[in-house]
């Protein structure tokens, strides 16, 4: 589990910053900058810290100070837990990222996994479970069952309530062991184990693990932004002739992807439609629907359901092995 340090470790510091944070909190950004920043003269290597006060000048418009903050985070911090390279790339001082640190995005979950369910559900309206099941049934059936389901990145258990019915063996796999912990309490998993989805999915599974004949990522695969090398991992883990099940943010036509504000990516639909071909798969059901609230907006996602062509294994490989090297390529030049 990633940990990192929210305390700067003295009194007089955190007071600072907690006051810091009533203020920005009542929308008085440059008091917030001045009562960080004497926090920070505190507590001068302070990562968290210094995100905050990235934050806060992003809040009052001082891009170039804020950015200075986040470069500060990344020198202090360079596993970058607090997603300050993401936030960077979002103000033009560095390039777009291919997808986040696995880093932080463990730790973003692991500090939502207690309200997840409240938080997404209740005050955010989401339904990506329910849709993409809904999707499910148009595809195969209402009452179509399904001798293995495994759910990527299956959170708090989500999904895996929805489908558990339809399934004779279901496997959830999750970067947070918060939200594992959470997915566990629910029973409805046969197998669930921590996993990177891009480096070691495949570890974490069972000895002799068969493939499925369905692979769900709900909500999943906004977190990365090229989809080329989680959908031929995704591709690998599905049986021929088996399905994949999965929601993405909605971009533009013109746009492949793209890093947004929420430090979530969106997705065009032909790019959407050609990783699909690419991998060997044929696009079954494709949905447009709000999928959750984002403070005032509303997010509209694309819901598909895709079948692996038969003897498609085969030709990934080479695919699936090109794939990685160009993914760790990238992240080892950025």
């Amino acid at each position: 589990m990633t940990t990192f340090q929210l305390s700067s470790g003295d009194l007089t510091a955190d007071r600072r910053a907690h006051y810091a944070h009533l203020y920005a909190e009542g929308g008085d950004h440059v008091a917030a900058i001045d009562m960080q920043t004497q926090a920070l003269a505190l507590a001068p290597i302070w990562a968290a810290g210094w995100h905050s006060l990235g934050n806060y000048r992003e809040a009052a418009g001082d891009l170039k100070g804020a950015a200075d903050a986040w470069r500060k985070v990344l020198a202090l911090s360079p596993v970058d837990i607090f997603g300050a390279g993401l936030k960077l790339s979002l103000t033009g001082q560095a390039e777009m990222p291919p997808l986040p640190p696995s880093e932080y995005v463990e730790a973003l979950f692991d500090g939502y996994s207690d309200r997840f369910d409240t938080a997404l559900v209740e005050n955010l309206d989401y339904r990506v479970p329910e849709l993409l099941t809904a999707l499910l049934g148009e595809v195969a059936g209402e009452r179509a069952q399904f001798a293995k389901v495994i759910d990527l990145g299956c959170g708090t258990g989500l999904f895996g309530e929805q489908i558990r019915h339809r399934t004779s063996w279901l496997e959830g796999y999750d970067l947070s062991q918060g939200m594992l912990s959470k997915a566990s309490g629910k029973a409805v998993y046969d197998h669930l184990a921590q996993a990177d989805i891009l480096y070691s999915i495949a570890a974490a599974r069972q000895a002799g693990a068969v493939q499925a004949d369905l692979v769900a990522a709900a909500d999943v695969f906004a977190y990365f932004g090229d989809l080329n090398p989680v959908m031929a991992v995704a591709t690998k883990l599905i049986a021929g002739g088996g399905l994949l099940a999965f929601s993405l943010e909605a971009g533009s036509e013109d746009c492949d992807w793209l890093l947004q504000p929420s430090l979530r990516y969106c997705h065009g639909e032909p790019y959407l439609r050609r990783m699909l071909d690419q991998h060997g798969l044929d696009l079954l059901k494709l949905s447009r629907a709000p999928i959750r609230r984002d403070g005032a907006d509303t997010i509209t996602g694309l819901l598909a359901v895709a079948r692996k062509r038969p003897g498609a294994n085969a030709a990934m490989s080479t695919k699936i092995a090109a794939a990685a090297r160009a993914t760790q390529l990238t992240i080892a030049l950025n």
